[in-house]
C-alpha cells in the first residue's frame, strides 16, 4: 500500500474530485506556500550573498575578492542541490517525505537566524546548516505534489506549473525586501530576514498538515535484503566523510595542508563529479529494474545531462548577473538607487505572471503538446539566447559606462521563457518516469543535476573579471543554444525510451 502511495495512485493522492486550490487537490496550497517562505528564504539569501562577501569590512561584508567570492558562492549553491540525494534517500527509507520536509525547514531556519551572527565562523556554520535543511526539504516536497494526483490524471503538468508559481513568488518578494533591509539596516539583517520568512513557513506547514491526507506520510517498503545493503552502504558513504573531513581538519591544523574557499570548490567539483558517475553506474547495471524501467532511467540520464547545461547557465543570476547589475547597471530611478538585488526579483516577477499561461498551454494542446524533451530543447535555447542578448551592453560597459538595466530586464524573461519550459516539466517527468520505490532518491537525481550547474555556474563567474565580459557571455550562451539543438535533434527517440511518458 505505502509503495502504491508514493505513485500517486492510492490514499495519498487526492484524485480528480478534489479541485478546492484553482481546480487542483486542496493540499496542493499547504505545498504551495511551504515552497513559497523556502524560497523567500534561498532567493532572499541568495541575492545579497555574493554582494556581502565581496563588499568591504568597513561596510559590513566580508571583503572577500570576487575569485573567494564566487568560489564560495558556487560551493554553497552546488551543496545545497547535492544534499538532495542524501534527502531523497532518507525520506524513501526512513522518514517519509511529510517530515522530511517538516525536520528540513526548522533545520533551514536555524541556519538563516545563523547568518545574523558578526562572526565569518558562524557565517560558514549557517551556510552549512541551511546545506543540511535544504536536501531534507527540497526534493520531498516536490515528491508530495506528484503523490496528490494519480498516474493518468492530466492536471499533474498543470499542478507543478502552478507550484512553480509559489516557489517564484517568494523569489520575487525575497530580494526586493531584504535587499532594502541590507542597504538601510545592515548586510546581517537581511539575511536574517530571510530566517524569518521560513519560520512562518514552517507554521504555515504544520497548519496545512491535514490536506495532505496520505501524501509522503510513510517511507518505501524494501525488501529486507535491499534495505539492509543500502543502510551498510549509507555508513559506510558517512564513516568516509567524517573520517576524511577530520583528517583534513588535523592536517591544517598541523600545517600540512592548507584549507581554502578555491581549494574546497575544486574538491567539491572531483566529488560531484565521482557521486554523479558512481551512482549513474550503479543505477544502471542494478538487476532490480525491469527493461522499461531501465529505459525510463536511460532517458532520466538524458534529461539529466540537459538540465546541468541549462542550471550552469540560468544560476549565475546569483553570480555574474549580479555583479554585472552592481558593477556596470544603472540602478538609478529619479535620482534613487535602487538595491541591485532588486534586479533578481525580475525572474520571480516573470514566473509568477507567466505560470498560469504556460500551465493553461499545456493542458490547452492535449495531445499536442510537446514532448519533455523537446521542452527541454526549447529551454536551452532561450536560456543560451538571454546571455547573448547581454554580449552588446557588455561591449559598451568596458570603457566605465553603466547600460540600462532593461538589457538585464530582457535576460531575464528570456530566462524565465527557458525556465518553464524545462523546470517544471522536469519535476513532473522524474515523478512519472522514476520506479515506485526510489521516486525520492530520483527526485534528489534530479536536484543533483541542479547542484552540478551550480557548480558550473559559479566557476564560470570565476572569470568576471580575468575575462572581457562580452566573450564571457557569449561562450556561455553559445554552450546552452548548441545543446539545445542537439537535443532537438535527437528528441524522438529519447521519447521512446521513455515508454509512453511524455
Amino acid at each position: 500500500m505505502r509503495a502504491t502511495t508514493a505513485a500517486g495512485t492510492g490514499p495519498g493522492s487526492s484524485g480528480s474530485d478534489d479541485t478546492g486550490f484553482w481546480g487542483h487537490p486542496r493540499g496542493l496550497s499547504t505545498l504551495f506556500f511551504t515552497e513559497f517562505w523556502e524560497r523567500w528564504g534561498y532567493y532572499g539569501m541568495r541575492s545579497l550573498l555574493i554582494l556581502f562577501m565581496r563588499a568591504p569590512v568597513e561596510s559590513g561584508g566580508l571583503g572577500f575578492d570576487t575569485v573567494k567570492a564566487s568560489a564560495i558562492y558556487g560551493l554553497y549553491t552546488a551543496m545545497v542541490y547535492m544534499m538532495s540525494l542524501p534527502g531523497g534517500w532518507i525520506a524513501d527509507r526512513i522518514l517519509g517525505q511529510r517530515r522530511s520536509v517538516m525536520y528540513g525547514a526548522f533545520i533551514i531556519s536555524a541556519g538563516y537566524l545563523m547568518l545574523a551572527v558578526p562572526s565569518v565562523t558562524v557565517f560558514y556554520v549557517g551556510l552549512t546548516t541551511v546545506i543540511i535543511g535544504t536536501g531534507l526539504l527540497k526534493p520531498n516536497i516536490s515528491t508530495i505534489v506528484g503523490q496528490l494526483y494519480g498516474p493518468q490524471d492530466q492536471r499533474r503538468d498543470a499542478g507543478f506549473s502552478i507550484f512553480y508559481m509559489g516557489i517564484n513568488m517568494g523569489a520575487f518578494f525575497a530580494p526586493i525586501f531584504c535587499g532594502l533591509v541590507a542597504r538601510e539596516v545592515n548586510w546581517r539583517a537581511g539575511m536574517a530576514l530571510a530566517g524569518v520568512g521560513m519560520v512562518l513557513g514552517v507554521a504555515q506547514y504544520i497548519y496545512g498538515w491535514r490536506h495532505l491526507g496520505e501524501a509522503g506520510l510513510h517511507p518505501v517498503k524494501a525488501s529486507p535484503e535491499e534495505d539492509s545493503t543500502q543502510r551498510r552502504n549509507l555508513k559506510l558513504v558517512i564513516a568516509a566523510v567524517v573520517a576524511i573531513a577530520a583528517g583534513c581538519v588535523l592536517a591544517n591544523q598541523a600545517g600540512f595542508l592548507e584549507i581554502t574557499a578555491q581549494g574546497l570548490n575544486a574538491a567539491a567539483g572531483t566529488g560531484l563529479l565521482v557521486v554523479t558517475v558512481g551512482f549513474f553506474a550503479w543505477l544502471l547495471l542494478a538487476a532490480q529494474w525491469t527493461p522499461e524501467e531501465r529505459k525510463r532511467i536511460l532517458a532520466i540520464v538524458v534529461l539529466f545531462c540537459a538540465s546541468c547545461v541549462f542550471w550552469s547557465v540560468f544560476e549565475q543570476a546569483g553570480s555574474t548577473l549580479n555583479l554585472f547589475a552592481a558593477d556596470r547597471t544603472d540602478t538609478q530611478v529619479f535620482g534613487w538607487q535602487y538595491p541591485p538585488a532588486w534586479l533578481q526579483s525580475l525572474n520571480g516577477l516573470f514566473i509568477w505572471t507567466l505560470a498560469p499561461v504556460f500551465a493553461w498551454l499545456w493542458m490547452r494542446l492535449g495531445k499536442r503538446e510537446p514532448s519533455s524533451p523537446a521542452k527541454f530543447a526549447w529551454g536551452l535555447v532561450l536560456v543560451g539566447c538571454g546571455f547573448l542578448v547581454l554580449v552588446p551592453p557588455a561591449d559598451v560597459s568596458i570603457g566605465g559606462v553603466r547600460v540600462s538595466p532593461l538589457w538585464l530586464a530582457a535576460t531575464y524573461l528570456l530566462h524565465t521563457f527557458g525556465e518553464l519550459c524545462l523546470s517544471p516539466v522536469g519535476l513532473s517527468a522524474i515523478t512519472k518516469l522514476a520506479p515506485v520505490r526510489v521516486v525520492g532518491l530520483m527526485m534528489g537525481v534530479w536536484f543533483l543535476s541542479i547542484s552540478i550547474g551550480n557548480y558550473m555556474g559559479g566557476k564560470a563567474s570565476s572569470f568576471y573579471e580575468s575575462l572581457p565580459l562580452p566573450s564571457l557571455f557569449g561562450a556561455v550562451g553559445a554552450m546552452a543554444v548548441v545543446a539545445g539543438v542537439v537535443l532537438a535533434v535527437f528528441s524522438r527517440p529519447i521519447t521512446r525510451l521513455m515508454g509512453g511518458v511524455k
